[in-house]
């Protein structure tokens, strides 16, 4: 009865984990293309197109206040930074057989991480308007200049080579070895650990959500690549040889960046 009821559990949880990765994603298309009418109008109108990606207009939108800002980055992290996470989660479940782990601290494994998210969600979402006030970026979030654009591909493809990056992906390329060394029993002590695994995750990752000023913050197809890499690094067989040929993609992209007005003579 017993190994019944635990294997029930494990089956609600997964599909729960899994059922909250597609609900952000499903949140997110709804939100990019709320925005899209929001913020374009009618296909036709094109006075008011270049209105809505006039930095100077009146900031009045949605996307121009903290709260509804906070909440599209903290349902963003949610699908793009859940998926990472099923290899340190098959990493506990692991534990919850051979050691002392069980599913509440599964849970607060979760939760740890995700609260680390949620609290890097409103550091980003304010940096975003100061630089939409700034004029940096546009209601989009897309930087309005290619040095900008350029410098934040140059600046992450040369973190990809970096000590700090280093460090941070071999915590979250090999969580097993962060909870043999911080283990906690229960719920309390998987939050504490997740807390742990999300600093380190962020520091590994921050990079591509800064990302998204380059291309756009609700561009659906950048979340997708970006979210694709990001669990190609954390994966046990390939993590560790994907990330410095990431570094040199991301840095001929931002020379190409920069290069582009000369060679097209914009």
């Amino acid at each position: 009865m017993f190994e019944h009821s635990n294997v029930a559990l494990r089956s609600v949880l997964w599909l729960g984990f899994f059922a909250a990765i597609l609900a952000a994603w499903w949140v997110m298309y709804a939100m990019a293309m709320q925005m899209d009418l929001d913020l374009l109008g009618r296909p036709g109108d094109m006075a008011d197109r270049m209105r809505a990606m006039d930095p100077r207009m009146p900031m009045d939108m949605p996307m121009a206040r903290f709260g509804p800002l906070f909440a599209m980055w903290a349902i963003m992290m949610a699908a793009m930074m859940l998926p990472t996470m099923v290899p340190t989660l098959r990493a506990y479940e692991d534990l919850i057989a051979s050691a002392n782990g069980n599913w509440a601290g599964w849970l607060g494994v979760l939760s740890g991480y995700f609260i680390v998210w949620v609290a890097f969600a409103a550091l980003i979402a304010a940096a975003q308007l100061a630089l939409l006030f700034g004029g940096v970026v546009d209601m989009l979030g897309i930087a309005t200049s290619h040095w900008l654009a350029g410098g934040l591909l140059l600046a992450v493809g040369a973190f990809q080579f970096t000590r700090t990056k280093e460090v941070c992906h071999g915590v979250c390329h090999s969580p097993m070895m962060y909870f043999l060394g911080h283990w906690h029993t229960g719920m309390g002590g998987g939050v504490r650990m997740g807390l742990g695994l999300g600093v380190f995750c962020v520091g590994c990752c921050w990079g591509f959500m800064a990302l998204g000023f380059a291309g756009g913050v609700m561009n659906l197809a950048w979340m997708g690549l970006a979210t694709l890499f990001m669990v190609l690094e954390k994966l046990p067989q390939i993590g560790h040889v994907v990330t410095r040929p990431m570094g040199v993609i991301l840095i001929l992209g931002g020379l190409a960046v920069l290069a582009a007005p000369y060679v097209t003579g914009g």
